[in-house]
């Protein structure tokens, strides 16, 4: 397969012979499916798509580089990452690998090193990353206690506009929910506006856990804010707030979109708990991000132990009920998930075994293009259709066995019709943060 340099350097032509996701189409009918991946000819116009014609009909008058039957995707869409607090494993560990580990972690980095330059700098990198494997849209948690939530998310703005074209970015805020009935609350719902920001939060089985949700859903819905949860992250079958939030959406009238991740504990639940907590998510029309990477690697660790489950939500069943499921890359190279470079191509194959999504996997491809970016009110993002832009990754792989056993490094990144530069950023780079 051909690298990025030779690509046709003309205004128009065709990838011909590309195999795209059905699901990534807006409309396959007139294409034979296999394994839900179509045989087309992609015309590319002006670095927008102009057609998708059945293999072998694109005009021959056209310049073409022949796909040999590879995959071509959409761009990515990361809806669920930490770009704030990504990269600083080499200078605080978690000794244990547990959440509370983390947690102890994080927050010592936080409270020495979060300057506005050291934030700035591994949000780059991050980006960096994320852009040389092939995502467009992006969504960051950013960790919001007082005073960071000033600090990170004037970094996180200037990053939006400086990276605007290549990566789209979101952010949310995130914060405990037993600080809602403080001051502080009031502030950062105003900091959230100024920034255009997500209302986020940790959910924790508290007693006055209903009074501090009809709290969180008024001030977003009085605010036009979309809300973005991390829920039940935890082993624990006791603690489940995933319903008690579907009731407070139901319950407060709340039009904006709501998305929960992790959502760990409702795995330990007993059929009927588990099938009622479903049906309400289902009706409250939540969305569900699973972070499978991150949450086995969390999830039932214990010292001297083998791990007994594999920390992640029902979400086969999830998305059989109708809920909108996705998953994403969550924390990268910090005390939460020591691995990871932000690659969607690694998330969706290691989702694939984790979650077991395959047999079939004829829709699979949607978990990280076309759903993600519906959840994100960017659905136009995650599909191939023509009239939109030709931001594409073109792979070698021809079919899922192909795809998911290798790691797909000589894969292209299309912008506007154009390959990039796909050299990923040196962690040498950031060695002058580590030695702080």
């Amino acid at each position: 397969m051909a690298d990025f340099m030779t690509l046709p350097n003309a205004p128009s032509f065709a990838l011909s012979r590309a195999t795209i996701p059905a699901i990534c189409l807006p409309d396959a009918n007139g294409f034979a499916a296999r394994e839900g991946l179509v045989s087309t000819d992609i015309v590319v116009t002006d670095g927008k798509i102009g057609a998708i014609l059945p293999a072998g009909t694109a005009p021959t008058a056209l310049p073409a580089a022949d796909m040999r039957d590879g995959m071509v995707w959409p761009s990515f869409t990361d809806m669920h990452t930490h770009i704030d607090k990504g990269h600083i494993w080499e200078r605080r560990r978690n000794p244990d690998g547990t959440f509370m580990g983390a947690l102890e972690n994080v927050m010592a980095d936080r409270q020495a090193n979060w300057s506005a330059e050291d934030v700035a700098a591994r949000m780059e990198f991050s980006l960096k990353s994320a852009y040389a494997h092939g995502t467009g849209l992006l969504r960051t948690h950013i960790d919001s206690l007082p005073p960071q939530h000033d600090i990170s998310f004037e970094v996180f703005s200037d990053m939006r506009a400086r990276w605007a074209g290549r990566v789209e970015l979101q952010a949310v805020a995130l914060f405990a929910i037993d600080m809602i009935f403080e001051p502080f609350f009031d502030d950062l719902i105003a900091l959230l506006k100024r920034h255009n920001g997500l209302v986020g939060g940790v959910t924790q089985m508290l007693p006055d856990l209903d009074a501090r949700l009809d709290r969180l859903f008024q001030a977003a819905g009085d605010n036009g804010l979309d809300i973005d949860l991390h829920v039940d992250e935890t082993e624990d079958r006791e603690v489940l707030t995933l319903s008690r939030i579907a009731e407070a959406k139901l319950r407060n009238g709340y039009e904006g979109s709501v998305t929960v991740g992790h959502c760990c504990s409702l795995a330990r639940q007993d059929e009927e708990t588990a099938k009622r907590t479903i049906d309400l998510v289902a009706e409250a029309g939540l969305s569900v991000v699973s972070l499978p990477m991150c949450n086995m690697y969390l999830q039932d660790r214990h010292q001297g132990r083998t791990p007994r489950w594999r920390g992640v939500t029902l979400f086969k069943e999830l998305a059989a009920a109708g809920v909108k499921t996705a998953v994403a890359s969550d924390n990268t190279r910090d005390p939460f998930y020591a691995y990871g470079d932000l690659d969607p191509v690694e998330v969706i194959r290691e989702a694939v075994r984790i979650l077991q999504l395959d047999h079939p996997l004829d829709d699979t491809a949607r978990i990280v293009t076309r759903t993600p970016a519906e959840i994100l009110g960017r659905g136009e993002r995650g599909m191939i259709a023509a009239g939109g832009p030709a931001d594409l990754v073109l792979f070698s792989a021809r079919r899922w066995s192909e795809f998911l056993s290798r790691p797909q490094a000589d894969r292209i990144v299309m912008r506007n019709g154009m390959g990039i530069d796909r050299s990923l950023p040196d962690y040498r780079e950031l060695d002058p943060l580590m030695d702080k």
